[in-house]
């Protein structure tokens, strides 16, 4: 089980596994990522939970991926061979650990462009929430300045009442 909290928070949940038994047998709280490999003993139904419980005002989005099984063997009769492989063979062999190779540096960089593109949007909400509050004040500070401006250019004439010339 490989786990990576990709937005939300401070990028961090409560994680546990359980084997068919009700058994725990991984338990972890606030991990940005993690990773749980496990030989199982007891046949049956594993389960896994992703818990937000102590961060209840944000929500959080995980990627996780979960293997089960071995890997298939490339090349037909592969595990039961008694002679070496041939250059072909063996040629097949490379290329498919590179490509998986590939295969986990392409999910790396596309839970960093996730993660990344989520924090760029919030960064982009938050600047334009400045910007706005910035074009408010600036817009009361000028018409404020205008009426102060236009207060000292008017002039103030004595009361009306009394004898007149």
């Amino acid at each position: 089980l490989h786990a990576q909290v990709i937005s939300g928070g401070h990028y961090d949940v409560d994680c546990y596994v359980e084997d068919p038994n009700g058994r725990t047998i991984y338990k972890e709280t606030k991990k940005q990522y993690d990773s749980f490999p496990h030989r199982t003993e007891v046949n049956g139904v594993y389960t896994f939970c992703f818990s937000n419980e102590f961060s209840t005002f944000s929500h959080k989005t995980v990627y996780f991926d979960f293997q089960v099984g071995d890997e298939p063997p490339i090349l037909p009769d592969m595990s039961n061979r008694v002679t070496a492989l041939t250059q072909m063979e063996s040629a097949c062999v490379t290329i498919h650990e590179a490509l998986n190779a590939v295969i986990d540096s392409q999910t790396h960089y596309r839970l960093r462009e996730a993660q990344d593109r989520s924090r760029a949007e919030d960064l982009n909400g938050r600047v334009s929430y400045w910007s706005v509050g910035e074009t408010l004040i600036l817009f009361v500070v000028s018409v404020g300045q205008v009426m102060l401006l236009k207060s000292f250019f008017t002039e103030k004439r004595p009361g009306s009442g009394g004898a007149g010339t």
